[in-house]
C-alpha cells in the first residue's frame, strides 16, 4: 500500500489518481488504434472519450456515495475522486449515460464502437484495481493464506480491524487479508486477453461487448464474495453483485439477439433455381 507516491512542493501525488490516469490513457490509446479498423475516425473516439470520462467520474462517485454514505464527512468529500472512493459499476453506468448523450448529438456506429470500447474497459479495470491496491480500498476478508496482505496503520483494513477489536490501536499493521484488488486486476487482464482473442472471430458487431457483459460479472462475483469492505444490502449480497446479475442477464439477451440476427431470413436466402433470361 502506497497511497501517496510522492510529494512535490507540498503537492501530494496520489497513487489512486495516477493509476486512474493510466487506466484512462491505456483505454483511450487502445480505442484510437482499434477504431480505424471499424471504419470509425479517431476524432470520434476523442470526442466520445470526453463524455465517457465525465460521465464515468460522476457515476463512480455517485454510486460510492450511495453505497458508502459514512465516508462523506463534508461537502468537499463529494468530489474528492482523486483520493479514491469510486465504484466501478457506477463508472460504467455513468459512462453509458455520457455515451448516449454524445450519440444523440453525433450518431456513430454504436455496435462497432461498443466492440472497440469493450477491451479498453477491461484494460482500464486492470490499472484501476492496481490503484485500489495502492490506496488500500476494496480489501478482502481475513485469510491465513501465505499471500495474504497486511495493510499499514490508517488503512481501511486496519481501521476495520481496530473497530472490531481484532487488533489494538497501536498495531502497526492490519491482520492478513485476501488481496482482492489484485485478484480483480489480474482477472481483468485475463478478460482483456480473452476479448482480444475473440475479436477477429466475432460474426456481428456488438458480440465483443456482449461477451464482456457476460464474462465480467462472472469474474466479479467470486471477488465480491471475498471482500470485507461492503457488508451488503441483504444476506451478504452487495450492490455490485446485484448489478452483476442484471449486467450478465443483459449480456446474454444481447448475445442471443445477435446470434438470431446471424440467421438469414427466408427473403434473403439465395434462390437455388437457375436464372431465366
Amino acid at each position: 500500500m502506497q497511497p501517496i507516491l510522492l510529494e512535490i512542493l507540498g503537492l501530494r501525488v496520489h497513487a489512486y489518481g495516477v493509476f486512474m490516469a493510466l487506466a484512462c490513457t491505456a483505454a483511450l490509446l487502445f480505442c484510437v488504434r482499434r477504431a480505424p479498423r471499424e471504419g470509425i475516425h479517431p476524432d470520434s473516439v476523442y470526442e466520445l472519450a470526453t463524455w465517457l470520462f465525465l460521465g464515468g467520474v460522476v457515476g463512480a462517485r455517485a454510486l460510492f456515495v450511495v453505497v458508502q454514505p459514512s465516508a462523506i464527512r463534508s461537502p468537499l468529500d463529494l468530489v474528492r475522486f482523486w483520493d479514491g472512493g469510486g465504484v466501478f459499476y457506477g463508472c460504467i453506468l455513468g459512462g453509458l449515460g455520457g455515451t448516449l448523450l454524445y450519440y444523440r448529438r453525433k450518431p456513430f456506429p454504436f455496435a462497432r464502437m461498443a466492440d472497440v470500447v469493450a477491451p479498453a474497459l477491461a484494460i482500464g479495470a486492470f490499472f484501476g484495481r492496481l490503484g485500489c491496491h495502492f490506496k488500500g480500498c476494496c480489501h478482502g476478508s481475513l485469510t491465513s493464506a501465505p499471500w495474504g496482505v497486511r495493510f499499514p496503520a490508517g488503512s481501511h483494513a486496519w481501521v476495520e480491524h481496530v473497530d472490531l477489536g481484532l487488533i489494538p490501536p497501536e498495531a502497526a499493521r492490519s491482520l492478513a487479508v485476501t488481496p482482492t484488488q489484485l485478484y480483480a486486476a489480474f482477472s481483468a487482464l485475463a478478460l482483456f486477453a480473452l476479448l482480444l482473442a475473440y475479436y477477429p472471430r466475432r460474426r456481428r458487431p456488438g458480440q465483443v461487448m456482449a461477451m464482456l457483459m457476460i464474462a465480467y460479472p462472472i469474474t466479479r462475483w467470486p471477488v465480491e464474495l471475498l471482500r470485507a469492505d461492503d457488508p451488503g444490502v441483504f444476506a451478504g449480497v452487495t450492490v455490485s453483485m446485484l448489478i452483476s446479475l442484471i449486467l450478465c442477464a443483459s449480456g446474454v439477451a444481447l448475445w442471443l439477439r445477435l446470434r438470431r440476427d446471424e440467421r438469414p431470413s427466408p427473403s434473403t436466402k439465395p434462390d437455388p433455381r437457375p436464372a431465366v433470361a
